[in-house]
């Protein structure tokens, strides 16, 4: 089996973590912050890390990133987070994480993510361009595709925040283009337009992300969700002047 090792500021989802993957036949080690997560990195060369992003002395993006500029970023890398957006998320992926979990983590779910971790080659990160070799970077692994929404609510309320975080996914992971967007989505550009007004999803681009608005769902927390949008507008939005086809 492999060595995974846990990074997390508290104790007991460290704990909780070492326990099911050590059921799982895995040797884990576990830091409790960043200093201690390098010291045993370069000890106990893992197969796999699940790095928490909120810690004190330095977040788990920026240790990521510290590690892809080191060229230390020989393993699989999986971010968690209770209070992530989709900028972390993002951001992370960019770097060379390969999944992002929201806190609490589902059993299923992490078994699912180490799995498929540890049965993948290690992407190679893009790196800041100051960071960046003459070689070209390789494009970064999908944002995962798995979000949690509490269903104890009107229907309207959680169609409404699963679209909204279909298309922010969408968005991201295209860059903001609505061209590909539209055609992934299989939506004419008009009503794409239109759905994502409705849903309050800002299309910017040009380094502007997707507002995080129902991917608030990744802090996990019960009413971390917004509410309800706001009316329609009956005239469909003018398409950006500067979302050029791709």
């Amino acid at each position: 089996m492999a060595s995974i090792l846990v990074v997390d500021d508290e104790i007991g989802i460290r704990d909780l973590l070492s326990e099911i993957l050590n059921d799982e036949g895995h040797t884990v080690e576990a830091a409790e912050n960043a200093q201690q997560a390098r010291e045993m990195r370069a000890r106990f060369r893992p197969d796999l890390v699940l790095l928490d992003i909120w810690m004190p002395d330095t977040d788990g993006v920026t240790l990521l990133k510290e590690w892809a500029g080191a060229g230390q970023l020989t393993m699989p890398v999986i971010m968690m987070s209770g209070h992530g957006t989709i900028d972390n998320a993002v951001e992370a992926t960019r770097i060379g994480a390969m999944a992002f979990l929201e806190k609490p983590i589902a059993l299923q779910k992490l078994l699912r993510a180490v799995e498929q971790g540890l049965s993948k080659p290690v992407p190679r990160p893009r790196l800041e361009p100051s960071m960046s070799t003459a070689m070209p970077s390789a494009d970064p692994p999908p944002l995962l595709a798995e979000q949690s929404f509490p269903l104890d609510r009107p229907l309207r309320e959680a169609r409404d925040d699963f679209e909204r975080a279909y298309f922010e996914f969408h968005l991201a992971r295209e860059g903001g283009s609505m061209t590909r967007v539209a055609d992934k989505t299989g939506l004419e550009r008009t009503h794409l337009y239109r759905k994502l007004k409705q849903l309050g999803v800002d299309w910017g681009r040009n380094g502007r992300r997707p507002a995080p608005s129902s991917l608030q769902g990744l802090a996990g927390m019960p009413g971390a969700l917004p509410g309800a949008p706001g009316t329609p507008s009956s005239a469909p939005p003018q398409a950006p002047l500067d979302d050029e086809d791709d």
